[in-house]
């Protein structure tokens, strides 16, 4: 598998390649603003502003592979703009949506915005992994998540700075009509800035020197018939459905298990969680493949992940030994253990989805395209896994023990890790 332009340097593709993983970022932690937003403006209960998520992420699910066989047909390049051209459309959807305070509307532009960044994930991870030697993939993607994760910093502070700075001037028990439409039609600017951005990044993509991906002729001549014929593309799906899950549930839980052990600062634990990912990325980049290997930064991630999770499941909820070691300093020492231990596991799954990408797509040849589409499709992980997480505290009432359900997830992580990647036929897993 290998870059039409081969003698091309990496920079340049890899610039532009970090500025869509930046716009990724930027557009899906959006999400956090809106919802509170649009739960006002459209006069939502709780569980009714939630379908704000599920109209993005559902558009992962149902709409990776559809996306995949338009890469197949015209080119990752090609892809690309096509995906940066239905994120526009999305952006300025939002325009009647925000005249019309019709939530349906938002519904239909967010679903919009989440199939053109479906098409873009598709072509961007696998064009990461390509774009140099697959050994170090994983390094490359973790400058991604960087990027990424510093769009999903920005983007909250940017919004609220544009949009949602005035709020406290309004009565938000008994807004006026004359009022909702005010706050509604603050959206109308941002948005529109936002679509005349991906209509040039739409021309950025196309007339720069992105290399297409070719093929070598041994993986265009094989026998293999679909993706399905490719355990360890397969397997790795298993893997990533299952990372993704515990990624949402150490990310997302984090603040609702820390107020339930009366956490004066339960709304920011998340950040902590965050910035343990970012140190795990920088791990990454700085060590892959240098010192660390993709197979062998699984693997530790996957025993670091379970080890970490077992010890929350034994540990006080106190404030010790534990937590000072991870903090160092008095105000967040104060942190009870189990949390600070859930905090640590974003250590443990930074390099999982950097690593289980280039494993799972290697040889893939021209079922690329569906390959990486069935890769982004088990983000239903981060939807699903949570609920049961959920469940569990419910029925048992100790949201502690629910973390439990993570410790097959890292099972089957390493399994994959040790032996998943390298299966090549069903019969032998």
């Amino acid at each position: 598998m290998t870059m039409s332009q081969t003698k091309h340097s990496s920079l340049i593709p890899m610039a532009i390649i970090g500025i869509l993983f930046f716009i990724f970022g930027f557009v899906t932690w959006l999400n956090g603003s809106l919802i509170p937003f649009l739960k006002l403006i459209c006069d939502l209960n709780d569980f009714q502003a939630l379908f704000v998520t599920f109209a993005f992420y559902i558009a992962y699910t149902t709409m990776a592979y559809p996306m995949s066989f338009i890469l197949t047909k015209t080119g990752y390049k090609r892809g690309m703009a096509i995906g940066l051209g239905i994120m526009a459309l999305g952006a300025l959807l939002f325009i009647p949506a925000a005249f019309s305070a019709n939530f349906i509307i938002f519904l239909i532009a967010l679903f919009t915005l989440g199939s053109g960044l479906t098409i873009l994930q598709t072509a961007s991870n696998p064009y990461i992994v390509l774009v140099g030697p697959t050994e170090s993939a994983a390094m490359r993607i973790s400058i991604m998540g960087l990027i990424n994760k510093s769009a999903g910093i920005l983007a909250p502070l940017v919004f609220t700075a544009l949009i949602f700075s005035d709020l406290s001037s309004f009565n938000t028990t008994a807004l006026s009509s004359q009022e909702l439409d005010l706050l509604a039609n603050k959206l109308v600017m941002p948005y529109l800035v936002m679509a005349i951005i991906l209509t040039g990044l739409i021309f950025l993509v196309l007339f720069s020197s992105l290399p297409e991906i070719e093929f070598s002729e041994e993986e265009e001549n094989n026998k293999k018939r679909n993706i399905f014929h490719y355990p360890q593309l397969v397997l790795g799906a298993v893997a990533l459905f299952f990372y993704v899950g515990v990624e949402v549930v150490a990310g997302d839980t984090i603040g609702l298990f820390g107020q339930s052990l009366g956490v004066a600062n339960y709304t920011a634990l998340t950040s902590y969680t965050m910035v343990f990912m970012v140190i795990g990325y920088i791990i990454g980049v700085v060590g892959i493949p240098k010192y660390l290997s993709q197979e062998k930064a699984l693997v530790f991630s996957a025993i670091g992940g379970f080890i970490t999770v077992t010890a929350l499941l034994f540990s006080s909820e106190q404030s010790s030994s534990i937590s000072t070691f991870l903090w160092g300093w008095t105000p967040i020492a104060t942190i009870p253990d189990p949390v600070a231990l859930v905090a640590l596991l974003g250590l443990s799954h930074a390099l999982v989805w950097p690593s289980i990408w280039p494993l799972a797509l290697k040889g893939l040849g021209k079922f690329t395209a569906q390959g990486s589409a069935l890769l982004i499709m088990s983000i239903a992980g981060g939807a699903i896994l949570p609920l049961v997480f959920g469940q569990m505290t419910q029925l048992g009432g100790d949201m502690q023990f629910s973390y439990a359900i993570t410790i097959p997830c890292y099972l089957f992580i390493l399994y994959y890790a040790l032996k998943g990647h390298k299966v090549k036929q069903w019969r032998k897993v």
